[in-house]
């Protein structure tokens, strides 16, 4: 399990989906994303290897939990 902190974003391409941009400028898809694209989080969850999905943005992260960072 690792840690990932960044901000969600909306990628159009192949209907459409979340990834991930990490404060480190890394690029994952989203397994399952409950929140907007805008905000800022903390997410739990495995990086997926292997495998083939029809969204060609990057590596896949098996979300467990993600926390919505600055709110109140």
């Amino acid at each position: 399990m690792a840690t990932f902190t960044g901000t969600v974003r909306k990628n159009d391409l192949e209907g459409g989906f979340h990834e991930l941009v990490t404060d480190k400028g890394d690029v994952y898809r989203l397994s399952k994303c409950s929140v907007k694209a805008g905000a800022r989080v903390k997410i739990e969850g495995n990086v997926e290897s292997g495998g083939f999905g029809i969204h060609m943005s990057g590596p896949s992260i098996a979300v467990k939990s993600i926390e919505v960072l600055g709110q109140s």
